[in-house]
């Protein structure tokens, strides 16, 4: 059974990996930069900014190497999206409740040497400008203690929908990038709350890094020196 469910699993992924880019370009343009500096072997975190749904298929659609997304909970137990995302090979977090079983499984596909791709913001931005960063994903990167690897991606705030979709692809109005940053390590030691909020901080900045000044948004300028990080997200943007 398992040998089974490995077979589509990889295949949809396949799938999606030529599907997501041919939508995208077919709406406008997909550029794609530095792409290489993902390490192919090892353990390896990506994080990326999170402004449309398309965003986490579309960062494992372009990375070099197949990616273990995380997701929120409610995908999984929704009919039929909750199947797709299995077989997508992502996992599950309660989002902004401290989740440990999803801490505990980022970590264990660290160690066996997976990648994984977290959006440390926890939820979508509602305009495509960063907004401050929750510390589970730096708290999963001190446990994992593997590379991290920050990912901006531009121009799919406009991706609402299948409907907004459709209207980009006979319009060709989309301009999507997707940029990868140099790979970097954090200090080790116990993630502490003080480690995990200024590793969450140094984390969104090197997102911020990769994007245009307009989109930095909380880690924008006038930020420098300032330790931006949100201990908990008091109202959801809706997904």
């Amino acid at each position: 059974m398992k040998r089974i469910w490995d077979f589509w699993s990889a295949a949809f992924y396949g799938f999606s990996r030529w599907a997501i880019p041919f939508a995208l370009r077919l709406g406008g343009s997909l550029r794609i930069d530095h792409a290489e500096r993902v390490p192919l072997e090892g353990g390896v975190m990506i994080v990326a900014n999170h402004a449309a749904l398309v965003d986490p298929v579309l960062v494992c659609a372009v990375a070099p190497r197949r990616l273990r997304p995380i997701a929120k909970r409610e995908l999984f137990e929704t009919p039929l999206i909750g199947w797709t995302v299995w077989l997508y090979g992502a996992f599950p977090v309660r989002r902004h409740s401290g989740d440990l079983g999803a801490l505990r499984a980022g970590r264990n596909h660290l160690r066996a040497g997976r990648a994984v791709l977290v959006h440390p913001e926890g939820t979508r931005s509602p305009d495509g400008r960063l907004i401050p960063g929750l510390p589970g994903s730096a708290v999963m990167a001190l446990l994992g203690g593997a590379p991290i690897v920050p990912c901006a991606v531009t121009g799919t705030a406009p991706i609402k929908g299948p409907r907004s979709i459709l209207r980009a692809v006979l319009g060709r109005r989309l301009s999507v990038r997707v940029d990868f940053g140099e790979p970097f390590m954090l200090d080790g030691g116990k993630p502490t709350a003080d480690r995990a909020e200024a590793a969450t901080d140094l984390i969104m900045r090197r997102i911020a890094e990769l994007m245009p000044e307009e989109y930095r948004g909380a880690y924008g300028a006038g930020s420098e020196g300032q330790l931006v990080v949100a201990r908990h997200r008091d109202g959801d943007h809706p997904e």
